[in-house]
């Protein structure tokens, strides 16, 4: 793989893990009404940041701030899969998370009712999982591997071009 072509792979994998994990967390929540929880919108927000850093860095793809906007990037998604760790860990009482927990309502009629009848979204209980791991353990998973490819891909087109 040449540099430019490791750059490349980067600044894909860099827009692409942040924004397929977002597309999946959003078709988890309004295709199959698995609502987040606090933690789980934690998660959210790195990956929001990174796809804006990616974009970015797209735009500025080969230079040295495309290439620092595509490792902000991936620390991005690095922070949003060590997220992810900690609240796997809460999911399986490895350890104790945070107390509250976040409702979600419908809008319109009666807001007490709406209140009253929404649903509690726990964050030490997981909604899903496939094989024992839940979606936070999978975002985890993807997101660490993700960011350090992106690292590794980076490192490798200006070890070779230097």
């Amino acid at each position: 793989m040449t540099p430019q072509q490791s750059r490349n792979a980067a600044y894909t994998l860099a827009l692409l893990i942040p924004a397929a994990l977002m597309g999946g967390a959003l078709i988890s929540q309004y295709v199959f009404g698995l609502y987040p929880c606090e933690m789980c919108w934690w998660q959210r927000y790195p990956h929001i940041a990174a796809i804006v850093l990616a974009l970015l860095a797209l735009t500025m793809r080969g230079s040295r701030a495309g290439d620092l906007l595509a490792r902000l990037a991936a620390l991005a998604v690095g922070i949003s899969g060590l997220i992810g760790a900690f609240h796997a860990g809460v999911e399986y009482h490895w350890w104790e998370g945070i107390t509250t927990c976040s409702r979600t309502g419908e809008v319109g009629g009666d807001p007490l009712a709406a209140i009253m009848d929404a649903p509690v979204i726990r964050c030490d209980v997981a909604q899903w999982t496939l094989f024992g791991v839940s979606l936070a353990g999978f975002n985890f998973l993807i997101s660490a591997t993700g960011a350090l490819a992106v690292f590794a891909l980076l490192g490798r087109s200006n070890r070779r071009t230097a």
